[in-house]
């Protein structure tokens, strides 16, 4: 596991405050946008529990918390498209989106997880990233 796959799940396991740990991702100094939006996008899909669409209550409930503005251009394809046609416009946004991009998707995934790790990880799962110490 990377240094970034390892702070996206402390993030989304409440190890690292969110604030500071997107702070982290998006100032890192090998901070590669196209990497880290691939790595959200995988890790989101994975944690969905809804594999037909991918558009669960816990899908959208995570869009609807994200701590943005819902006037944001991010935000607006997020909850106007289904996940995987947003995900395709949201990597085609300015540069100038980027960080917010950032922000949505680490908020979406740290929603989806806790949530797998509630229900389908309660009793124990075989998820190595889940048992970061």
């Amino acid at each position: 596991m990377t240094l970034t796959e390892k702070a996206i799940n402390k993030i989304s396991q409440d190890k690292i405050d969110f604030n500071l740990g997107v702070k982290l991702l998006l100032e890192d100094k090998a901070f590669n946008f196209d990497e880290l939006f691939a790595t959200l996008r995988d890790y989101i899909f994975n944690s969905i529990p809804n594999k037909t669409d991918y558009n669960s209550e816990t899908y959208q409930n995570a869009i609807s918390t994200i701590p943005l503005k819902s006037t944001y251009t991010t935000i607006a394809i997020l909850q106007t498209y289904p996940p995987k046609i947003a995900l395709n416009k949201l990597v085609e946004l300015p540069k100038s989106e980027r960080e917010k991009t950032i922000i949505s998707l680490v908020w979406i995934f740290k929603i989806t997880d806790t949530e797998r790790r509630n229900t389908e990880c309660k009793n124990g799962c075989e998820h190595y990233w889940h048992n970061l110490d």
